[in-house]
């Protein structure tokens, strides 16, 4: 499922039931099947994987490399690597990604950004532009 780099381990989890209000940072990975209001972030340093199950419930901006959403978000979501919309993803939000997989029944409100978009694709020269 993860392209060339080693899917770094699920370390900390948020269990159902649990309700954070605040930030949150993580290192390695991290697995959400509770609800948080406010930004979860990774230190970008380290690879990091971030799964928010079908239960999960965000209203703040996720941020990781490695982004699996089966539950929902408002906010926005940037994956610096691999997002993964599963079947039950609902995402009020805009989205940045470098590698994109959406499942038929996820639901995205928002615009889709690919990262690295500009510097993968030459620039084009039109000949009635050349003297």
């Amino acid at each position: 499922m993860f392209s060339r780099k080693k899917q770094p381990p699920i370390k900390s989890l948020i269990a159902q039931g649990s309700n954070i209000e605040g930030n949150v940072t993580f290192c390695d990975g991290l697995r959400v099947d509770g609800e948080v209001v406010g930004d979860i972030g990774t230190n970008a340093a380290q690879p990091s994987i971030l799964v928010l199950s079908e239960t999960a419930r965000i209203t703040g901006a996720v941020r990781a490399d490695y982004v699996i959403i089966n539950g929902s978000v408002v906010g926005p979501v940037h994956a610096n690597e691999l997002l993964e919309l599963q079947p039950k993803a609902r995402v009020e939000g805009d989205i940045h990604y470098r590698a994109l997989e959406m499942h038929q029944g996820a639901l995205v409100s928002g615009q889709l950004h690919p990262m690295d978009a500009l510097e993968e694709k030459p620039l084009l020269k039109l000949a009635a532009n050349n003297p």
